[in-house]
C-alpha cells in the first residue's frame, strides 16, 4: 500500500541530523560519502530486485561509509503512466526511509509530454513522491510550488553545512529563478545541483545550457553539478562568474546489461585532504570499477573557497542513449 506521508522524527534522532542544517556538530577532519543512484528506469520496468539491491547495499553500509545522502538522478522509472513500475521503484527507495537522507527528481521518463507544447505532466511521480513524504524530515528544506518536481535539502558533514538542489527534467526559467533564490538564500551552504539531462561527455547539452547560465555560473556556492540520461560516465570541469571551480559529473550506467547491472557511484570527501573520491561500485555483482572513466579523485578545498583549476581532461566512457 502507498505510504503518502512519512514523518520521521525517529529518523532525524537516529541520523544526528536534529541540528542540521543550523548547527555544525561535526569534526572538520571525519570523512563522508555520498551515493549517487543512476537512472533506475530499467529496474523499476524489469529487473526490481536489482533496485533492491543497490539501496539495501546503501542502508547495510551507511554506518560504516558514513553516508550522509543519496542523490537520485532521475528516470527512476521507464513508463510514466505505467503504475506497477511506480509502485517498484516505491518498494526500494523505501528502503532508505529512516536510514538515510534521499532526493529524488523527475526525469523525461518520469513524466508525459505535454499536448501541443503544453507542460509535462507528473501525475504518477506527484503520487508517490509529494512532499508530503518528507513531511517531518529535518532535512528536507522545501520545493518549488505544490509539487516536488524541483525540491532542496541541507545536511550537515565534516564540519560544513551542504545543499542539493534537485531540478526537473529541462527546467523552465521559473524553477531556475527559485532555485537561484534558494541558493542565494544559504550563502553558508555548500551546494550541489541535481538535474536529470545537463552534460555529454564533451560538454554542456544544448536544450539545457539555461542551468549553466542562469543558476549555476552565477552562485559561487555551488560547487558541483550531478546528472544521468545519457548512457555514460564523464566528469569535467568549469569555471563560475566568480572564478571559482565547478565540478561536473555524468553517471548513467543504463546501457548496460540488464538494465545497469546495479552500477552506481559513490563521492568520499576527505576534508584532511582537501579530496572527493569519485568510485563506482555495483553491489549487484560486487565489483568495482578502477578505470579512470569510473574512479577518480577530484580536488576540493573543504576549508575554505576553492582556487580555479586548469580544465581538466574529461573521463569519458560513452554509450548511446535510452
Amino acid at each position: 500500500m502507498l505510504r503518502l506521508c512519512r514523518r520521521s522524527a525517529l529518523f532525524v534522532v537516529a541520523v544526528g541530523l536534529l541540528s542540521c542544517p543550523y548547527v555544525i556538530a561535526e569534526q572538520p577532519a571525519e570523512s563522508f560519502s555520498i551515493v549517487l543512484l543512476p537512472d533506475t528506469q530499467f529496474y523499476s520496468e524489469k529487473f526490481s530486485e536489482t533496485y533492491l539491491v543497490q539501496t539495501e547495499w546503501i542502508k547495510q553500509h551507511a554506518e560504516a561509509d558514513n553516508t550522509k545522502f543519496v542523490i537520485h538522478l532521475g528516470d527512476l522509472v521507464q513508463t510514466a503512466n505505467v503504475e506497477e513500475q511506480w509502485q517498484n521503484c516505491d518498494k526500494a527507495q523505501s528502503v532508505l526511509d529512516g536510514v538515510v537522507p534521499y532526493s529524488v527528481l523527475p526525469g523525461n521518463h518520469d513524466s508525459v509530454e505535454g499536448k501541443d507544447g503544453g507542460p509535462r505532466a507528473y501525475d504518477l511521480y506527484n503520487k508517490y513522491f509529494p512532499p508530503c513524504r518528507f513531511e517531518g524530515c529535518e532535512w528536507y528544506g522545501g520545493h518549488f510550488g505544490e509539487t516536488n518536481i524541483a525540491n532542496y535539502c541541507c545536511f550537515c558533514a565534516g564540519g560544513m553545512k551542504f545543499m542539493v538542489v534537485s531540478l526537473a527534467y529541462a527546467p523552465n526559467d521559473e524553477i531556475l529563478d527559485w532555485a537561484g533564490q534558494v541558493v542565494a538564500e544559504h550563502p553558508e551552504h555548500r551546494v550541489i545541483v541535481a538535474t536529470h539531462a545537463y552534460m555529454n561527455p564533451k560538454g554542456h547539452l544544448k536544450p539545457t545550457q539555461s542551468i549553466w547560465n542562469n543558476l549555476v555560473s552565477k552562485h559561487e556556492n555551488i560547487f558541483m553539478v550531478v546528472c544521468g540520461h545519457i548512457g555514460a560516465t564523464a566528469h569535467l570541469t568549469s569555471t563560475n562568474d566568480a572564478g571559482g571551480v565547478v565540478h561536473e559529473i555524468l553517471c548513467d550506467y543504463q546501457s548496460k546489461p540488464n538494465g545497469g547491472n546495479g552500477w552506481l557511484q559513490t563521492l568520499r570527501f576527505v576534508p584532511a585532504e582537501n579530496t572527493i573520491l569519485v568510485k563506482a561500485y555495483s553491489p549487484l555483482l560486487d565489483q568495482g570499477n578502477d578505470s579512470l572513466q569510473h574512479t577518480y579523485p577530484l580536488q576540493y578545498d573543504m576549508s575554505g573557497r576553492e582556487r580555479p583549476q586548469p580544465e581538466a581532461e574529461p573521463k569519458v566512457e560513452a554509450t548511446p542513449q535510452s
